[in-house]
């Protein structure tokens, strides 16, 4: 099966999406993480579609093909990223999404799903799957992830660049030689002295420095109706411990709607992309699908 590339204006920006299983009503929106692009999802957007699913993965402002903002401090946060997912949904007419984020992406869908940013997303969203990503992130990980993606290093060829990544997303898990090389292929952009460097605008990470609380979203997690999955990458340093046990007590935790599964052989952030994850992720969105419906 193969996706369709497409091209809207959300919120004032062109916002790039990549499109899987256009002619099935039941839709996921899988957003990426911080310094990725849609097509992260491949794997999991290719499994979803063959079981009758239409997914929609966006590129977010700042990264892939989508447009880079020329207000950096006031686009590059979470309240603007949900005007965006807002938007998107309207101008698609999706009335109704399953929301699957990997780290950012599962920061996105939480202030969606809490409607604290967005009153018209709080409806929208059936269920919220976030992978390695929560209410509150490690500090020590959020600078280690600042400091990487700040400063994107640039290289004289595709081939340096892939070791780059295949070496800074070693926590990801297994991923096979292919998938590492459509990894580097779809984040790869050329400068104007011919070398290559990740596809992103590195103002993007003034999001830490301009809203430095910006990723503390407990009274969004709060006032979250809908199930909830968290996948937590066996040695993530970003989602901890004592975070999920918090999560537990609060929000859809307390109400019974919270899922937690570890995975092991991962840090940050699970890659989603083989069986025992894809086949995780799909049956927390059925079962959230048949208990809406029941």
């Amino acid at each position: 099966m193969s996706p369709t590339s497409h091209y809207i204006r959300c919120a004032g920006h062109e916002i790039h999406y990549v499109e899987w299983g256009a002619e099935h009503a039941r839709t996921v929106i899988a957003w990426h993480g911080l310094a990725r692009t849609g097509r992260d999802m491949d794997e999991l957007a290719a499994h979803l579609a063959g079981r009758g699913w239409r997914v929609i993965c966006p590129d977010t402002i700042g990264r892939g093909l989508s447009q880079w903002s020329r207000d950096p401090d006031a686009h590059y946060r979470l309240s603007f990223y949900a005007r965006v997912a807002a938007d998107l949904c309207d101008q698609l007419g999706l009335a109704r999404v399953h929301w699957v984020g990997t780290s950012m992406g599962g920061a996105i869908g939480t202030v969606c799903a809490s409607g604290l940013f967005e009153p018209g997303m709080k409806g929208r969203i059936a269920s919220l799957a976030l992978n390695d990503n929560a209410p509150q992130l490690a500090a020590p990980a959020i600078e280690r992830i600042r400091s990487y993606a700040g400063q994107p290093p640039a290289f004289e060829t595709v081939t340096e660049l892939e070791a780059f990544f295949r070496q800074v997303y070693a926590p990801y898990g297994w991923l096979s030689d292919a998938q590492w090389r459509r990894l580097a292929e779809t984040s790869t952009r050329r400068l104007p002295d011919g070398r290559v460097t990740p596809h992103y605008d590195p103002a993007m990470v003034r999001q830490f420095t301009s809203h430095p609380d910006d990723y503390l979203i407990w009274p969004h997690y709060d006032a979250i109706e809908v199930p909830v999955l968290c996948l937590r990458g066996a040695q993530s340093d970003l989602v901890l411990p004592e975070t999920l046990d918090e999560m537990r007590r609060r929000g859809p935790g307390d109400k019974g709607r919270l899922q937690v599964i570890e995975v092991p052989g991962c840090g940050h952030a699970p890659a989603l992309n083989v069986p025992g994850q894809l086949d995780a992720v799909t049956a927390f969105i059925e079962a959230s699908e048949k208990s809406a419906g029941a």
